[in-house]
């Protein structure tokens, strides 16, 4: 077996013990009244509309227009951009066409204390500026809801240099790029019809910037960032790219919707009620903190110094978890979470839990088979690793497939509507990450400090490993 320094033990449990606080409880201080944050913790969880509440509004277009069905969606386009953005997941999202009305339902924003309806509104319904930017510098990369990067807040040149806006567009549209090989499947492309004054603006741009990046923004989001094939004159244009359909269409209605020729207005708002309230939420919290001391208990009454180092690598599981929806890392965006979203952070915990006790069984097992403790270690780490990992990465398939499904691109929204989707994406979100935390933790950092902790003299007894006494 492969010897690991014994000092690795305390290190990597002391860092799991420090992460899994910090994600916590997070790091904060006060300059005076002020409230400074460094880490954030769960406090910073925007909590969904199920256990905290919300708003739910009806906008619709201002001065009477009548707007056609592509620009309430477009119109819409921009409502879910603002909250997928803002980290915003447990929504609910709908165009009414017959009323041109479009609703929405999103939760209060985590620190929220006054529950001021309308300012709630102001943050995802203000007018959206559409810019075309010269390259594409920006201050900050972060990971959207489908885990693609998505740059924030032009900077530098980018950032200076305006050299056309929304009100040069006339309309978007998602096609078939006509120049793609007839041997190649498909590829698709956004069209763009320019006003006059926009084709004289768009056609010194082209030529100025041949063969360099002009970035297309939303407000400080960059939706796309192409590279000027060739000067083009006219009043068509054409985005291409490795496009999906639904790729394609999304980045023209978020165009239309930098150029509607509209604004929206507020019809009706109003708050929405928790269906199960902060009460409910501490009642699981508390139950939550229970069930964890009982599964610590039996890990460690069954299985010993395993069962600690178990309980360890759980925390670090939790933590990775609480990370990863509160916005401790800054790579990542901050994540509604539900009650299912709950749930499935409570089902990939037990799945943390079933590979610890795969792992201490099979260890146990082959002391019973007269191995040495060094031994059984290697062997038993090794034959549990591919039950674990069976077990785990069926629940990573689902898990996908539910973000897929139920994620903002709504693959099967016309079946089951589109209500659903925040609520069940929620669920796979969670549950991916707590597995991939499980991974971690469990399979990988466990291990590392079973292996160290056999360094120790007082460690070399078989019975601290769920084995017999020595000499029994």
């Amino acid at each position: 077996m492969k010897r690991i320094p014994k000092s690795v033990f305390f290190i990597v449990a002391i860092l799991i013990l420090l992460f899994s606080y910090t994600s916590v409880f997070g790091v904060t201080y006060y300059v005076g009244d002020n409230k400074e944050t460094v880490i954030k913790g769960m406090s910073d969880i925007r909590w969904g509309t199920d256990i905290r509440g919300g708003v739910e509004a009806t906008f619709e277009p201002a001065d009477n227009y009548n707007a056609t069905d592509a620009q309430l969606d477009s119109a819409k386009s921009i409502i879910e951009t603002r909250m997928v953005s803002t980290g915003i997941t447990d929504y609910e999202l709908y165009a009414d066409y017959n009323t041109d009305r479009i609703i929405v339902r999103f939760p209060w924003k985590e620190d929220e204390k006054d529950f001021d309806v309308e300012s709630a509104i102001n943050e995802i319904s203000s007018t959206a500026l559409l810019t075309f930017r010269p390259g594409q510098e920006a201050e900050q990369t972060v990971v959207g809801s489908d885990g693609e990067p998505v740059k924030k807040v032009p900077k530098g040149e980018t950032k200076n240099t305006v050299l056309m806006d929304g009100s040069s567009v006339k309309e978007a549209k998602a096609g078939i790029n006509n120049d793609s090989s007839s041997n190649s499947a498909s590829q698709y492309a956004v069209y763009l019809k320019l006003t006059d004054k926009g084709a004289k603006t768009f056609a010194d741009i082209t030529e100025k910037y041949t063969s360099q990046v002009v970035s297309i923004w939303m407000d400080d989001i960059m939706l796309s960032a192409p590279t000027i094939q060739e000067k083009i004159s006219g009043a068509n244009a054409q985005i291409t790219g490795n496009f999906t359909a639904e790729e394609a269409t999304s980045l023209a209605n978020k165009i239309n919707a930098g150029a509607l020729p509209f604004q929206l207005q507020t019809a009706s708002y109003g708050s929405v009620s928790a269906s199960l309230g902060e009460n409910s939420l501490q009642a699981m919290a508390i139950a939550g903190v229970i069930a964890l001391i009982v599964i610590a208990i039996f890990m460690i009454c069954m299985y010993r110094l395993p069962g600690i180092i178990a309980v360890i690598a759980l925390l670090g599981q939790m933590g990775i978890t609480v990370a990863a929806m509160s916005g401790y890392f800054p790579v990542f965006n901050s994540f509604t979470m539900t009650l299912p979203g709950i749930a499935g952070l409570i089902l990939s915990i037990g799945m943390g839990v079933d590979a610890n006790v795969i792992t201490s069984e099979r260890i146990m097992e082959e002391m019973r088979g007269g191995r040495t403790l060094d031994g059984a270690l290697d062997r038993g780490t090794k034959s549990s690793l591919s039950a674990i990992i069976d077990g785990n990465m069926t629940i990573v398939i689902v898990a996908i497939i539910l973000l897929l499904v139920f994620g903002p691109f709504n693959v099967l929204s016309f079946i089951f509507g589109q209500s659903t989707t925040g609520t069940i994406y929620a669920f796979g979100y969670t549950l991916l990450v707590g597995v991939i935390a499980n991974f971690i933790m469990g399979v990988g950092l466990s291990r590392v400090m079973l292996r160290a902790v056999a360094g120790y003299k007082f460690a070399r007894h078989k019975w601290l490993f769920g084995g017999v006494k020595d000499g029994e």
